[in-house]
């Protein structure tokens, strides 16, 4: 079976409801996944919008998911801190989830939820890691990704 991402909030190419969005609830959707590849030691999730104007933007990395998780419960970014996840910083600042907020009128843009899987427990970021800096730490342990797309246009 092929490494797999899915949302019980929004099924993959369709619209990610208000509830997950910035002006809305700005929850972090409740996400599980299946068939990770062997040797697995840990997940990195990382929400991207390559639709926005200035070039792709990034919304969400959490990090350090322990190989024994098979989902994201919804407002994980929001609970009381009883895990230790790493979250980057996103691109409005934020070391937690931002959801969806493209510009009005500017049509439907598509957030890419990717789902790394790696081969080392722990990327050692620090608490201020920008999302990049996070993403270039994981590249060389990435041994399989899963990918759900959603959409959300402003009008």
């Amino acid at each position: 079976m092929a490494f797999n991402l899915e949302s019980p909030a929004f099924e993959n190419g369709r619209t990610i409801p208000n509830t997950y969005v910035r002006d809305g609830g700005n929850l972090s959707p409740p996400l599980q996944w299946k068939d990770a590849p062997a040797g697995t030691k840990s997940y990195l999730l990382v929400v991207e919008d390559p639709d926005a104007p200035r070039g792709v933007f990034r919304h969400w990395a959490v990090y350090d998911i322990p190989a024994e998780r098979n989902h994201l419960p919804e407002g994980t970014a929001r609970a009381a801190k009883t895990e230790n996840l790493g979250h980057g910083v996103n691109d409005f600042g934020n070391p937690h989830y931002d959801g969806p907020q493209p510009p009005k009128g500017d049509g439907a843009h598509h957030y890419h939820f990717r789902l790394s899987a790696l081969d080392i427990e722990t990327l050692h970021c620090g608490d201020k890691a920008p999302i990049g800096e996070v993403l270039d730490r994981a590249r060389p342990h990435v041994i399989g990704t899963a990918e759900l797309v959603g959409t959300y246009e402003n009008r």
